[in-house]
């Protein structure tokens, strides 16, 4: 606490606290704070964080560029800092979580432990809930066990959308696996022409609110020919390769499965998959995860991760069945466009003077009071009803052929009444 004090006081009181882009001049301080942040972490993770810090520094002029106009990678790497008298107080980056960009993700928000995490974290958030006017839901995934950052979070709006849990499987429980041949008799490729049995099988695959907050469209399945020779240049420059495909069901015409493998060919980090199921063909994650068991066989033996969420509780089953271990559990949190609504500033009633605002509803004079009685409104109703006795005093025009058959009528009338009364004699 005397260190945090001591910290503190050298920054004039008069200071505010300034929210802006990241520039070149503020990686310094960004790589400390990765290396704060990341301390109590394991040093896989801590290796991880330093290796983007030093990607970042070798890209940062190029990525800045792209942001200045409409591009596939306009958003690639998009942060804020918070600084205070040339001090670096925090930063948030963030990015769009689906092709509409309806959606936007918190990747990362890293804060000073000198000054109050709390406020600053909370302004670097409302800066970037008011500056992206596109958003209009906000999500983010934290580790269930980071109580601080659940403070800063619900803090702010966030509210619990669903559980993750991620999962590794060992090389011998994979070379278990791929002794079982698959039962996949329908298995496909995936291309664009696919992406909207992919979608209809993503949507089937969650909750209403979960499928409402993440907004997917049939765009966010296709593959841009941009997109294409961006991820084969990663691929090669890393040696890695992606493996998808899915399981078609003739019958009704529709995706009931689908796995995406990435796979490391130099065999220094875990391969790493992605299954969605569909939920009335649970029997398929056996034959998926020895599909893909079968699939690792061919590369260097390392353990393979993958997340299920607690809405499939039947994958979760199955992988602990296996033998499955649990490495990670975090929590999916999302704040909708109302929570912004909601925190505008209120308006007190008080200083507000309803004849000045309902102006425009005041009669232009007194009016007179009068009253109406039961029978008087009765009269009326039943003269209104009768006919009248002379039709001629009604200023009714009639075309000319109605008014000659009108007269022809009438002139009818004492010929029939003679007739009849000749006939009666």
């Amino acid at each position: 606490m005397a260190a945090r004090m001591k910290m503190t006081s050298f920054l004039p009181r008069n200071l505010s606290v300034v929210i802006r882009p990241l520039q070149y001049r503020d990686l310094d301080g960004i790589e400390r704070l990765t290396q704060e942040s990341f301390a109590a972490s394991s040093e896989k993770e801590a290796e991880i964080a330093m290796q983007q810090m030093h990607w970042l520094r070798r890209w940062f002029g190029f990525l800045k560029f792209l942001s200045w106009f409409p591009n596939p990678l306009q958003y690639r790497f998009c942060a804020y800092v918070a600084e205070q008298g040339r001090t670096l107080l925090g930063m948030v980056q963030v990015s769009p979580f689906n092709k509409t960009r309806s959606t936007w993700r918190v990747d990362r928000v890293m804060l000073n432990r000198a000054f109050e995490k709390q406020a600053v974290g909370s302004q670097l958030l409302r800066h970037c809930f008011e500056s992206i006017l596109e958003a209009r839901t906000w999500i983010l995934e934290v580790n269930i066990n980071d109580k601080q950052a659940l403070a800063l979070y619900r803090q702010n709006g966030f509210q619990r959308l669903a559980e993750l849990t991620y999962w590794e499987i060992s090389p011998d429980a994979l070379a278990e696996l791929a002794k079982n041949e698959p039962d996949l008799p329908n298995l496909l490729p995936v291309s664009n022409a696919d992406a909207q049995l992919l979608y209809q099988l993503d949507t089937q695959s969650m909750p209403p609110l979960v499928r409402q907050v993440f907004d997917r469209q049939t765009c966010d399945f296709k593959t841009s020919l941009f997109s294409a020779l961006t991820n084969a240049i990663a691929q090669w420059i890393n040696r890695s390769e992606v493996v998808s495909g899915y399981v078609f069901e003739p019958q009704r015409k529709a995706a009931i499965g689908y796995f995406q493998l990435k796979i490391d060919r130099k065999g220094q980090e875990s391969n790493v998959a992605h299954l969605i199921v569909h939920p009335a063909y649970t029997w398929l994650y056996p034959e998926l995860l020895s599909q893909l068991a079968r699939i690792t066989q061919d590369f260097p033996q390392q353990p393979l991760q993958l997340s299920t969420a607690d809405y499939l509780s039947e994958g979760e089953e199955y992988l602990e069945h296996i033998g499955a271990n649990r490495i990670e559990h975090t929590l999916i949190m999302s704040r909708s466009v109302w929570h912004k609504v909601r925190e505008s500033k209120f308006v007190s009633l008080e200083g507000i003077q309803l004849p000045e605002v309902l102006q425009g509803l005041q009669p232009a004079r007194k009016p007179i009071p009068g009253g109406m009685s039961w029978k008087a409104h009765q009269q009326i109703s039943t003269q209104g009803n009768r006919t009248p006795k002379n039709s001629s005093s009604e200023s009714i025009s009639l075309p000319q052929h109605k008014r000659n058959l009108e007269i022809s009528n009438n002139k009818k009338e004492p010929i029939d009444k003679s007739q009849e009364k000749s006939g009666g004699n």
